[in-house]
């Protein structure tokens, strides 16, 4: 150890691990503080560089360290031997916080001073930090926002929003309603019919891949001989057709088209098991809005009507032992099918009762009351084979004239025929059953007839060849003959 003041080390004074923070010299007689090794350790250590309040060393500063004598390299290096007695030390500058925008330099001993230039340089940066964090802040509140405005209709709730269901399935079980009418659609076409007897709007289906569409009488009609007859398909196609044959009897034709590609034919059922209460569907154009589909049930079954009757001499009314429904049919939905739950057709629309007890043609209202009737198709598919094949169609006789002014209850066979000759045809089927001018016939294979027009509609629900057996009164007796139906051909 080399001379100098007592506690001093030799060499240069150890520079300290971080500069000293200048303090304010404590009084001589006042206590030393314990060294940080005296003392508990907090639980975070004190930061020597932190600022303790109001520029004074905190609690728990260390004790400031022993001063040496330091010269800096300006002035020289301190000689070794006896140092010279260290000058009274300067006030230390006390610590100053540190403001921005403040024009004088930072003081602070042992530290670099900073510029004004970098003072201005840190705000900036300090700035464009903050507008950069206030931005992306106020982004995100701004969509928060309009995503709550949007969801709740904007500024005061000015929109409504309403619950809805979602998108589901098109598909349909194949015997509801709505799977029926998609399975029969593409096989039923509206008709529009011009010619020298009018015009008029009806309905029709494919029955092969021919090309061959069945429909009623009284909707080709109007065309006659020379007018036009257009084919409207479910999907909007159109194509000429024409008449193949028809009959007034039946109330049926079948008419054609041709080059047509993708026709859909309809399945035929069979109107022999149908049943009241059966589900049915109609499909047609009632006032020629294509594609109309109605449904309800079988309200009776073998319901006898007649139909026509326009021209005044007979040649035009139709006898159909017809199935009753109350699906609505209305005027165009004429020829058009009546389908089962399989979508199978078990009937063609024909006719309709009115509110006031009449016809359309008798004029009465038009509209349907929920009293349709529709042509059997086991009576529709052979008519239409028939059609088809020779153009005509056969009727069942039993070759005897019914007296129509009978008020009684069954149909009587007349005196005289029209024409005045005999009202049993000679070596006709009655005739040879043993049928005679005056009897009552009262019932059809077991059924009862309480009408003439009912007897006629019994008769051509067969087919000629056909055997009946028929209950009849006679004098007060009542017996029963059987006969096989003979053919005669329709208009």
């Amino acid at each position: 150890m080399t001379g100098g003041r007592p506690g001093a080390l030799d060499g240069p004074a150890a520079a300290p691990e971080h500069p000293a923070r200048p303090t304010t010299p404590a009084p001589a007689d006042a206590a030393v503080p314990p060294s940080p090794a005296d003392r508990p350790r907090p639980l975070h250590e004190p930061d020597p560089y932190s600022t303790p309040p109001y520029g004074g060393p905190g609690p728990w500063a260390p004790a400031p360290p022993v001063q040496h004598p330091v010269t800096t390299p300006a002035h020289g290096t301190p000689a070794h031997g006896t140092a010279p007695p260290a000058p009274a030390p300067a006030a230390p500058a006390p610590w100053q916080r540190y403001d921005p925008w403040s024009a004088a330099p930072l003081q602070q001993t042992g530290a670099a001073v900073e510029t004004r230039e970098q003072r201005r340089r840190r705000g900036r940066r300090v700035l464009v930090a903050g507008a950069a964090v206030i931005a992306l802040v106020a982004g995100g509140i701004g969509g928060v926002v309009g995503a709550y405005l949007e969801r709740e209709g904007g500024i005061g709730g000015g929109g409504v929003e309403l619950p809805q269901a979602g998108a589901e399935s098109h598909t349909r079980p194949k015997d509801s309603v709505a799977g029926i009418a998609a399975s029969a659609l593409p096989g039923v076409v509206t008709l529009h019919v011009r010619g020298s007897e009018g015009a008029g709007t009806g309905t029709g289906f494919v029955l092969d891949g021919k090309g061959h569409i069945l429909t009623n009488n009284h909707v080709v009609e109007p065309a006659g001989t020379g007018g036009e007859i257009s084919v409207t398909f479910s999907g909007g196609e159109t194509a000429r057709a024409k008449v193949i044959g028809r009959d007034s009897g039946y109330d049926l034709a079948v008419v054609k088209v041709s080059r047509v590609r993708g026709l859909k034919p309809l399945p035929l059922g069979n109107s022999e098991n149908v049943q009241v209460g059966d589900p049915v569907v109609a499909i047609g154009a009632p006032f020629d809005l294509a594609n109309t589909v109605t449904s309800g049930i079988i309200s009776a079954k073998e319901r006898p009507i007649t139909a026509g009757g326009e021209k005044g001499d007979g040649s035009d009314v139709s006898y159909v032992n017809a199935l009753q429904t109350d699906a609505p049919i209305n005027p165009g939905n004429s020829g058009g099918p009546l389908v089962d739950s399989k979508a199978r057709v078990i009937g063609i629309n024909s006719a309709i009762r009115s509110a006031d007890g009449g016809s359309e043609s008798e004029g009465g209202q038009s509209g349907s009351i929920g009293l349709g009737f529709a042509i059997p198709i086991n009576q529709g598919k052979r008519v239409a084979e028939e059609l088809i094949n020779t153009g005509r169609a056969t009727h069942p006789v039993i070759g005897v004239t019914i007296d129509k002014r009978f008020t009684g209850d069954g149909a009587r066979i007349a005196r005289k025929s029209q024409n005045g000759g005999p009202a049993v045809t000679r070596g006709g089927p009655g005739a040879e059953a043993g049928l005679r001018p005056g009897d009552v016939i009262t019932e059809v294979d077991g059924r009862r007839v309480h009408s003439g027009d009912e007897l006629i509609v019994k008769v051509r629900a067969h087919r000629p060849g056909d055997r009946l057996e028929l209950t009849l009164e006679r004098g007060g007796d009542e017996r029963t003959v059987t006969l096989v139906l003979g053919s005669a051909s329709g208009d």
